[in-house]
């Protein structure tokens, strides 16, 4: 299993605070926010390591994290997206690098509690479709909504759905086998001009080829909003302290 880390965009919902420095590397408690989903990965098992970087100050990751020696990797992989053009293009970027070994894909600003190696074993033993991930939350028509069956299966998935089908959200994690990219190929650009990793899922969906997986402990997303980004200061300090 490989794994991706897309650091990219311009973190406009942190503005002003982005205007200083890219948002992923922005402090969460008490080290910079790009930790929380590279010690995320090693935990979970994943040791090679690619990051998409974009926005400003990008070379700052470089500076910051070297060649991931702190989080015991051999190496540290980097690329550059060039313009925000989306998830899936962040994510297309890797295609040779990954080549045709199943991989695991996080969002930089996403901030899980615990790891998820079980879920990493489960698909290295059957590297077939796609997982996303999935975490209970209290305003469901904030963010894109999965409806799943009792074995997992997802029934329908829904961007910010006026009247939710469920209380889970789709968090910015996700596994992917090969074919992943030739549904990258297939995508045109939103309305807002990004390839959307949605519309990747729905391929997979639509192929009866999604699983949904639920996260065990909390879940942040600290690049929502200056309020998110303060909330999950907190989530992080508490749980510190425990």
């Amino acid at each position: 299993m490989k794994g991706i880390i897309l650091a990219g965009g311009l973190g406009t919902r942190l503005s002003p605070l982005t205007k200083v420095t890219n948002k992923c590397l922005l402090p969460v408690y008490d080290r910079p926010m790009i930790y929380y989903p590279i010690q995320s990965m090693v935990k979970s098992g994943i040791e090679d390591i690619l990051l998409v970087c974009g926005g400003n100050a990008a070379g700052e990751f470089l500076r910051i994290l070297g060649n991931g020696e702190e989080f015991g990797l051999k190496h540290l992989h980097y690329t550059y997206q060039k313009e925000p053009k989306g998830i899936a293009d962040a994510l297309g970027l890797a295609r040779e690098w990954v080549d045709d070994k199943p991989v695991c894909v996080m969002l930089a600003d996403n901030i899980l509690q615990n790891p998820f190696e079980n879920y990493i074993k489960e698909f290295e033993s059957d590297p077939i479709g796609a997982r996303i991930f999935l975490s209970e939350v209290e305003h469901p028509e904030w963010y894109g909504v999965a409806e799943i069956d009792d074995e997992g299966k997802v029934l329908s998935l829904s961007e910010k759905p006026q009247d939710p089908k469920s209380n889970l959200a789709a968090i910015g994690l996700y596994i992917y086998d090969k074919t992943v990219w030739e549904y990258i190929d297939r995508l045109t650009p939103s309305q807002r001009g990004e390839l959307e990793i949605t519309d990747v899922n729905n391929y997979y969906l639509q192929d009866n080829k999604l699983k949904a997986c639920k996260i065990d402990g909390y879940w942040a997303d600290a690049g929502e909003s200056i309020e998110m980004y303060m909330s999950t200061n907190m989530k992080v300090w508490k749980s510190e302290l425990k």
